[in-house]
C-alpha cells in the first residue's frame, strides 16, 4: 500500500436530523460526510458529473471504521487523503474529527473511485489532464 497525501479539508455542521434515536449521530451519517469531502474535492478538481466524453467518476466500494460517538451540537472536520493513481483508479482515504476535539480520531474510512465510461459501463484509463491534476493536487497539498 502505497502512500496517501492529504488534498482537502473540510468543516460541516452536525444536524440536529443527523442523529438516530440513540441520541448519537447515526453510521450512515459518516458515509454522507465522507461524500460531501469527495464531492467537494470533484468540484475543485471539476470533474464533478464527469467530463464531456461520457466518462467520470464512480465508488466501487466503501468502508468505515467508527471510533467514537459524535453527538449534536457541533461541527465536524472531514480529511480526505488520496492513495496512488491506478490505471482507472484511485483510493481515497478519509478521518473525521470534531471541531471542537481535533486530536480525537472519531471515524476512519476509506472510497475506491474508478472512471469509467458511463454508456459502457466499464472502466477506462483515466484521461492524462486528471491524473497530472490529480498529482499535482497531491503535491501542492502536501509540498
Amino acid at each position: 500500500m502505497g502512500e496517501y497525501h492529504a488534498v482537502l479539508e473540510m468543516c460541516m455542521p452536525i444536524r440536529w436530523g443527523d442523529m438516530d434515536a440513540f441520541g448519537h449521530v447515526n453510521n450512515t451519517v459518516y458515509f454522507r460526510y465522507m461524500e460531501q469531502v469527495r464531492i467537494s474535492w470533484f468540484e475543485q478538481l471539476g470533474i464533478l458529473g464527469g467530463n464531456d466524453e461520457g466518462q467520470g467518476p464512480v465508488i466501487v466500494n466503501a468502508s468505515m471504521e467508527f471510533l467514537k460517538q459524535l453527538h449534536y451540537p457541533g461541527d465536524v472536520i472531514g480529511r480526505m487523503t488520496i492513495g496512488p493513481l491506478g490505471r482507472s483508479s484511485f483510493d481515497t482515504g478519509f478521518e473525521l474529527r470534531r471541531a471542537d476535539d481535533p486530536d480525537t480520531l472519531y471515524a476512519r474510512g476509506n472510497a475506491r473511485c474508478v472512471w469509467i465510461d458511463y454508456a459502457a459501463g466499464k472502466s477506462v484509463a483515466m484521461p492524462d489532464l486528471l491524473r497530472s491534476t490529480i498529482e499535482n493536487a497531491a503535491l501542492v497539498k502536501n509540498g
